[in-house]
């Protein structure tokens, strides 16, 4: 017959077992809520810093580049300081928030996180693949496995990015995997409660980190499927449909944020003339090369958009009108220095474009209303002269 201790202890260890079942289950179940990345990475380091999740103070995320080069910083969670760290464990404890409420609180959250040093700083890592100089998150990242650091092998590192961040006397690195290849990494420590990492934790983190992977690897495949929908196949281009979505959710956001929003619109000069001398196939050729000159030209945040024929639209996110008409400028002016030449031993052609500018809120408070006045600006380049910038005006 067992003794009273041993009953108590195998009570304990079946308890602690099905917590954990219950916590990996009440996690996997919100990351199988959306198939929006940012969101699932969200989750994925709130499930691994919540006091109802793994409980770690805090945890950075890092995914491979599309090239497979670089680890980059895609997330980090766990506030910048002590004081910072109590404030927001009581204000948990007082609200009695679990993980769908911190889940819940995703929109809020992300405003906060922006202004974040510790978010900040994970944002800015770009580590190489490559051993050594990637250090512990490379090592960690080609090896698979997960990597225990304490304080006495920080010696072993010298000069390792990762130990600039995570400045505790311990933390645990663990691999993301999708269909057993490593996707990525989470870093995690207890920087603040200097609570030891313990064997069940790292066991446990494992186990989340392997449900982890396969839930940003469904995100993955689910974006590219998308952006394929709303991709133009000549010019790689978001399409018109992708245009009307863009542009409908940045207005919302100007709107509430009381920011700028401005529209190009783009339309090659005598196109016609050109796909009549030529060929349609050389036609497309200049589509291409004249996407990737509009592209290049423009900002990163920028939604450059095939918007029909050989008209383009642009999305400008938080720009003024003089921001947008110095940008279609640009465009304007490498465009008309580009060389097309469409065959050889044939002379070069000089391609032109016109271009209108209209901005919320001064130009329209709706879509359409954008739409229109870009439109008009357009059409009053075309009528003066073309190769020409025009802004939308008020009529009085």
């Amino acid at each position: 017959m067992e003794k009273p201790e041993q009953q108590n202890i195998e009570l304990d260890e079946l308890s602690k077992a099905r917590q954990e079942l219950s916590t990996l289950f009440e996690i996997s179940n919100a990351m199988h809520k959306t198939l929006d990345l940012e969101q699932i990475l969200f989750i994925i380091l709130t499930g691994v810093t919540s006091h109802s999740g793994l409980g770690f103070n805090r945890a950075m995320l890092l995914l491979l580049d599309s090239q497979g080069k670089y680890l980059e910083g895609m997330i980090g969670i766990g506030p910048d300081n002590g004081e910072e760290a109590k404030r927001i464990w009581s204000l948990i404890d007082e609200q009695k928030m679990d993980l769908d409420g911190l889940v819940d609180s995703y929109s809020f959250s992300r405003q906060l996180l922006n202004n974040s040093r510790f978010f900040n700083q994970v944002k800015g890592l770009k580590i190489p693949v490559k051993e050594p100089e990637g250090g512990i998150l490379a090592k960690a990242f080609c090896d698979g496995m997960p990597f225990h650091i304490k304080k006495e092998n920080f010696g072993s590192f010298p000069g390792d990015p990762l130990l600039a961040i995570f400045t505790s006397d311990e933390f645990v690195v663990v691999p993301l995997k999708a269909k057993d290849i490593s996707i990525g990494l989470i870093v995690a420590d207890n920087i603040f409660t200097r609570r030891s990492i313990t064997k069940d934790d790292i066991r446990i983190l494992m186990t989340f980190a392997n449900q982890a992977g396969m839930a940003i690897e469904n995100s993955q495949l689910y974006e590219k499927a998308v952006v394929r929908a709303h991709k133009d196949s000549l010019t790689d281009l978001w399409n018109h449909g992708y245009f009307q979505f863009f542009f409908e959710d940045k207005l919302r956001h100007a709107k509430n944020h009381v920011s700028y929003l401005s529209i190009i619109m783009v339309d090659i000069d005598n196109f016609k003339n050109y796909n009549d001398t030529w060929g349609h196939q050389k036609g497309d050729e200049i589509l291409a090369k004249i996407s990737k000159v509009i592209v290049d030209s423009s900002r990163k945040v920028d939604c450059v958009c095939r918007y029909g024929g050989e008209e383009f639209a642009i999305v400008l996110p938080n720009a003024t009108k003089k921001d947008a008409s110095i940008i279609a400028g640009r465009i304007r002016a490498n465009i008309e220095q580009y060389h097309f030449i469409p065959e050889p031993g044939h002379p070069e052609q000089r391609i032109t474009v016109s271009l209108g500018v209209a901005s919320f809120p001064e130009d329209g408070n709706n879509k359409d209303e954008l739409i229109r006045a870009a439109d008009s600006a357009l059409y009053e380049a075309k009528r003066t002269g073309k190769n020409k910038v025009c802004t939308a005006y008020i009529k009085s």
